[in-house]
């Protein structure tokens, strides 16, 4: 496994998806490479976070 440049779906910015987060999702069992950026990944958490505390 080597890193992999993607680009993210929300900011469009590019960034590194590194061999042991890659080893990480696999032993996760997780099939797909991420889409979001980590900036963007927080972001999203956070929105999702708060929008649960207000229901």
């Amino acid at each position: 496994m080597t890193d992999k440049n993607l680009t993210c779906k929300d900011c469009g910015a590019t960034f590194v998806f590194t061999e042991g987060e890659q080893a990480f999702y696999q032993e996760k069992g997780f099939t797909n490479e991420p889409q979001r950026c980590p900036d963007c990944r927080r972001a999203k958490k956070e929105q999702r976070n708060n929008e649960r505390n207000y229901r």
